[in-house]
């Protein structure tokens, strides 16, 4: 096991479709050096034969960084897997554990935790394929399943595989009857399994994803025994909250910056150098949007940027103008941005 990244995930922010791309990285990277950060993710089946290895970029300052990936072809995965490596990931992750429709109808994501002798099989495929260290993501279970029972067996089949680190969303998915969006929410947290999961296989890394919502929760989930905690949405939301204490919080170092200002500061070399290359704001301000969560001036900021950032030719004026309804200028922003 690679000692780094195990203590790197000790924390880490979870793959969210749509939301955790190379822009969102790396403005979590400018909030914690240490923090683990994942990929949407990515199929198999797009980078083997799609042709999409695109998907697969990523800036340098990123690290540590891990690829998830979807599939169910034990081959095709550990091509893909051999694909991120090349690429540099310090860490590919299988999905066990999204219950979208388009998953489903690939036969991959949560429908795979009813079949755990097909995802040994992927995993054993995708380590012996390449060298960095496999790891999945799966839930306590689907549908009618009993978690007590299905998720003892499939940690087992993972170990025996050779995986030595798996993240646990400490809900059920329910595949048929709720929506992926309602798969967040309706089905109960069993935090109590998780943990019973871990002393009974003290010899895995276990992590714990869902409903965490702040860097405090996260603590003390760590002092109950946990290896790991994964922050989904909060961390997207409320980017600052989770990420901006966390190295001192979760590993006792200073953290690299003390406000969320000074991430726009350091957000705006890599800004324009996005817009240099053909890219638009919007693009990566609308990861930006929950800096300010909570904080007088936030909703000046997220609507000036959700309304300017949009428009052609929108560049660091509209930042600026938007950082003003925080910073307490917002009539000379108004007056740069209208010239």
């Amino acid at each position: 096991m690679n000692h780094d990244l195990q203590s790197a995930a000790r924390l880490s922010v979870a793959p969210m479709m749509d939301w955790t791309d190379r822009h969102c990285r790396y403005l979590h990277r400018l909030l914690s050096r240490r923090t683990l950060l994942y990929t949407e993710m990515v199929t198999a089946p797009a980078l083997v034969r799609g042709d999409a290895q695109h998907l697969l970029r990523f800036h340098a300052a990123e690290h540590p960084v891990a690829v998830q990936l979807g599939g169910s072809d034990p081959a095709e995965l550990a091509q893909a897997a051999r694909m991120a490596a090349d690429e540099g990931y310090d860490e590919v992750n299988l999905n066990v554990g999204c219950p979208s429709d388009r998953v489903q109808s690939g036969c991959f994501g949560a429908v795979l935790m009813e079949r755990p002798g097909l995802v040994a099989d992927c995993v054993a495929a995708m380590i012996a394929a390449q060298p960095v260290e496999v790891t999945v993501k799966c839930r306590i279970g689907v549908d009618d399943q009993v978690p007590e029972e299905v998720l003892p067996d499939f940690l087992t089949r993972m170990r025996d595989a050779g995986v030595r680190r798996v993240t646990i969303h400490a809900r059920k998915a329910w595949l048929q009857g709720l929506s992926p969006k309602e798969n967040r929410d309706i089905p109960p947290l069993d935090y109590d399994l998780v943990k019973a999961m871990k002393r009974a296989f003290p010899e895995l890394h276990i992590s714990i994803n869902g409903g965490i919502a702040s860097l405090d929760q996260a603590a003390g989930l760590l002092e109950e025994g946990l290896d790991g905690v994964m922050v989904g949405r909060a961390a997207y939301h409320q980017p600052a909250d989770i990420l901006l204490d966390a190295d001192r919080v979760i590993w006792g170092e200073t953290p690299p910056l003390e406000t969320a200002e000074q991430a726009v500061d350091l957000m705006k070399p890599y800004i324009e150098a996005h817009l240099a290359e053909g890219g638009k704001l919007a693009q990566v301000t609308r990861h930006m949007l929950g800096l300010f969560a909570g904080r007088p001036g936030a909703r000046g900021w997220r609507r000036v940027l959700s309304e300017g950032a949009h428009r052609t030719g929108a560049g660091l004026d509209v930042v600026d103008a938007a950082l003003a309804h925080v910073t307490g200028n917002e009539a000379g922003a108004a007056e740069r941005l209208a010239s």
